[in-house]
């Protein structure tokens, strides 16, 4: 059964939500329903705001009195509101309606939350959302009490305390006029009923401050002080307590209690307490932990807080610092209703210079208008009002939390005190969730340097650190990243990489880089903030351009500096309108330290790599000449990375008119030495083998030559040979196999021998007994030269050796020389999974069927 109503429609703008907030503690208050007040003003406050903001319409609200619950109502008249889609099985409210982490939707998790029941009714053009609150049982016996207090701090009192009673109709006219109100006011009873109550009544003017007599008069329950005028004129202050009830038939009217000012205690109300708590002088106190508020997220945490603390107070807006590590300076961490000027983690300093706008002790600005305070956070925001109070744990400043409003006048000390209150209730868990939170961002950045160490130190390829560089950055740290690099030591910056966390914005970023300057190289370390990007884009107009729209923001340029030198910058940037937090810079620092070394490492390696690919191929002929009358063929492999020279090589080579010379040998060891080696025979088999010597004497003073190094030599096995074309269509073969694996020969008939035996390697012993033997190739045969990464390929304890490269070649025979040696490639290939491990050089020889003409 429904005993009382209330209803009002609140207009869609910024405003409707703290009046509807008035409006439902006014009611409720005048229902003698305070313990409920709270959390129906939370409520409230959500569903209008999603319905005057988020549906764009008007919002109705209308609070039900029932027996044992109070029913309140917000409609909105959104006109394509549809239908929760409901799925198999059983749906929680935060499945059907609300994301907990959107701004949608969350009116209905809170009613789940903090309502006993709550529903959602729809229908043509409109929903209504609906939500019930028990009302607490009714003992008999004490409600409130204050424990005895020494006489001389009871109130005083004039003489004896008159409590005029006066009844007002819904016209405001008077319809009962007690005897102490004829004592009080001089008034008869006769002379002032059915009067305006308005007649009698001086209510106070002040700009801003609080609605008309004939409005007040409507109100559920109101409180507070005014006049009275006397016959003779004279104004009486009074404070009053005024009740708006029916009687048995649904009539209003309005019940009026009223003593002089001096005997207020009378009848102002005491600060409600929790059960089991003493009453707070300082009035009803505040809990802006009450509800759903999870405390294991901060940044949820400090938002749900500051809409909290809004709600209860009925501010048009609140907002909430953090002090930093140092306590030097604050740091927006959470706002409402601010819409200009407030950008999360800005920073000021904590002391302002002026004793009165400590942050330390609890502030009350009465009017911003006429004494700015020194918080940037509010220019321009509109707010005139203003209460700040420190949010401290064990006397250390950690935090400050504000209330402010449009009317100025409107906070005072006792509304500080209540706000103080709820700051301290909720200082600990702050300080407690952002204590995890550190601890999580320290794990979660030990998490990450790691990773990055080991993804950085997993390649040395220039380009691909480059890369893995920005993609560590992104979205990580920044929502994009630019790498400048230098050649060498004095060359100027340039730009290497650009990554965007949209791909789409790659291009149009990295063509706005190519035409801003490169940042100065700077100091070898820290952060320092960059603008020229901005600066270009507003100089040449593309601002406003839809590909840079929103693009650049804040921007920081970071030194990678590796061995005490500066090699490149490492740029970082976020959105207009966001800032980087300064645990983010001193992440970014880090990996910029580990970036600028693996960096230089990849640099290195590439210049070593270039270097020894330079040398390695200046060890092996530039082309091969054209033998009238063969087919050659040559296929090299160096095993490893490419960044040191093997010991393998090969050569061919014109000794003088239809003689010809080659050479396929490997040097012990790899690197420089190796590299040496392998240059001093080369060379020399060419400049000997051209002075007239045969193969014998020319690897006779090559042997000498390389004992000649003394400790640099390494020994050499070498496969040396002269071949000549004959007329006939054979070729004559001259070879000396010092130390090498042997040749083999396949013949026509697909059988396969060995075309020479072995002798002495060089570099190994003064004096060699060399002989030549000689050979003829006849058309279709092949003579294959190979090094010991052939025959030596292994798998486990199997080798494919001598045995198995002849049955290689044996399948070989009509093969073309290129057609062979890739044969003999693919097999060595696939003896094994692994790679190769030792470097692999195959040297065919073919005399075809046909001579070329």
């Amino acid at each position: 059964m429904v005993t009382a109503r209330a209803a009002a429609t609140f207009d869609p703008d910024g405003r409707s939500a703290a009046a509807a907030r008035g409006f439902v503690r006014d009611a409720l208050l005048g229902w003698g329903l305070p313990e409920v007040v709270d959390d129906a003003v939370v409520l409230v406050s959500e569903l209008v705001t999603n319905a005057v903001v988020h549906a764009g319409t008007a919002a109705e609200v209308c609070c039900l009195r029932e027996e044992e619950t109070v029913r309140i109502e917000v409609t909105d008249h959104h006109p394509e509101r549809g239908l929760p889609t409901l799925g198999d099985g059983p749906v929680t409210a935060s499945d059907r309606y609300a994301d907990p982490d959107g701004e949608g939707g969350r009116g209905l998790l809170m009613c789940s939350a903090l309502a006993e029941r709550w529903g959602v009714e729809y229908a043509t053009g409109r929903k209504t959302v609906w939500f019930r609150l028990a009302l607490p049982a009714h003992v008999t016996g004490t409600r409130y009490a204050v424990p005895a207090t020494p006489g001389s701090d009871l109130p005083s009192s004039p003489g004896p305390v008159h409590v005029a009673v006066v009844q007002l109709d819904d016209d405001g006219r008077v319809l009962a006029w007690n005897p102490d109100a004829e004592a009080l006011f001089r008034h008869p009873a006769a002379t002032v009923l059915g009067r305006p109550w308005a007649d009698l009544a001086v209510w106070p003017q002040s700009s801003g401050r609080g609605l008309g007599l004939t409005d007040t008069l409507r109100l559920a329950r109101w409180e507070g002080g005014y006049g009275v005028r006397r016959p003779d004129g004279e104004e009486v202050e009074v404070y009053g307590v005024q009740v708006r009830v029916r009687d048995t038939e649904g009539v209003p009217s309005t019940l009026c209690l009223l003593v002089l000012e001096p005997d207020r205690a009378v009848l102002r109300s005491p600060a409600r307490a929790l059960p089991g708590e003493r009453p707070d002088p300082a009035g009803p106190r505040l809990d802006l932990l009450a509800g759903p508020i999870a405390t294991d997220d901060l940044e949820t945490l400090l938002q749900r807080t500051v809409e909290r603390a809004r709600d209860l107070l009925d501010a048009d807006a609140a907002y909430l610092l953090l002090t930093t590590d140092d306590e030097a300076e604050f740091e927006v961490r959470a706002a409402t209703g601010l819409t200009i000027g407030h950008r999360r983690h800005t920073r000021f300093p904590v002391e302002t210079g002026n004793r009165y706008d400590s942050a330390r002790l609890p502030s009350v600005h009465e009017d911003l208008a006429g004494r700015p305070t020194g918080l940037p956070l509010l220019s321009g925001s509109g707010m005139r009002s203003l209460v700040t109070v420190p949010l401290k744990v064990e006397g250390r400043l950690i935090g400050s939390l504000g209330i402010a409003t449009a009317a100025p006048g409107r906070y005072d000390n006792e509304d500080a005190l209540r706000l103080q209150f709820a700051a301290d209730r909720v200082a600990l868990a702050v300080e407690s969730t952002r204590l995890t939170e550190l601890e999580r961002l320290r794990r979660g950045s030990l998490s990450f340097l790691v990773e990055a160490s080991d993804l950085l130190a997993g390649t040395l390829e220039h380009e691909q650190t480059l890369a893995l560089m920005a993609q560590m950055a992104v979205p990580t740290l920044a929502s994009w990243c630019a790498v400048y690099t230098n050649g060498d030591h004095s060359s100027a910056t340039g730009l290497a990489f650009v990554l965007h966390e949209d791909e789409d914005r790659i291009d149009p970023l990295r063509d706005l880089l190519d035409k801003t300057p490169s940042p100065e190289a700077g100091p070898t370390h820290g952060v320092r903030f960059w603008t020229a990007p901005a600066e270009t884009a507003g100089s040449r107009g593309l601002t406003d351009s839809p590909e840079l729209a929103g693009l650049l923001g804040e921007t920081v340029v970071l030194p990678l500096t590796a061995r005490n030198r500066v090699i490149g910058l490492l740029v970082l940037g976020v959105p207009a309108g966001v800032r980087f937090r300064q645990e983010i810079l001193e992440l970014a620092e880090d990996l910029s330290r580990r970036a600028a070394l693996a960096l230089d490492n990849s640099r290195l390696y590439s210049e070593r790599t270039a270097t020894s690919q330079a040398l390695q191929r200046s060890l092996l002929p530039p082309d091969l000449p054209e033998i009238p009358g063969v087919e050659v063929d040559v296929y090299y492999q160096a095993a490893g990375e490419g960044n040191e020279v093997g010991g393998d090589f090969y050569d061919l080579f014109t000794i003088r008119e239809g003689t010809y010379g080659f050479a396929i040998g490997d040097v012990c060891g790899t690197g420089p030495e190796a590299a040496s080696v392998t240059g001093l025979a080369r060379h020399s088999l060419r400049l000997l083998a051209r002075e007239g010597l045969d193969a014998p004497q020319v690897l006779r003073r090559l042997n000498a030559a390389i004992l000649d190094e003394g400790s640099r030599s390494r020994f050499l096995t070498l496969l040396y040979g002269e071949l000549t074309p004959r007329p006939d269509g054979s070729t004559e073969l001259s070879l000396v196999c010092a130390g090498h694996p042997l040749p083999l020969r396949l013949r026509t008939d697909g059988q396969v021998d060995q075309a020479a035996t072995p002798q002495p390697l060089l570099g190994v012993m003064d004096d060699l007994e060399l002989t030549a033997e000689h050979l003829v190739l006849a058309p279709g045969e092949v003579l294959l030269c190979v090094t010991d990464g052939v025959t030596e390929r292994r798998e486990g304890r199997r080798m494919l050796g001598d045995d198995g490269l002849a049955e290689v070649l044996t399948g070989c025979t009509g093969l073309t020389a290129g057609a062979v040696a890739m044969r003999v490639q693919r097999a060595v290939e696939r003896f094994a999974p692994e790679p190769p491990s030792d470097d692999m050089a195959i040297l065919t020889l073919r005399v075809p069927t046909q001579r070329q003409p």
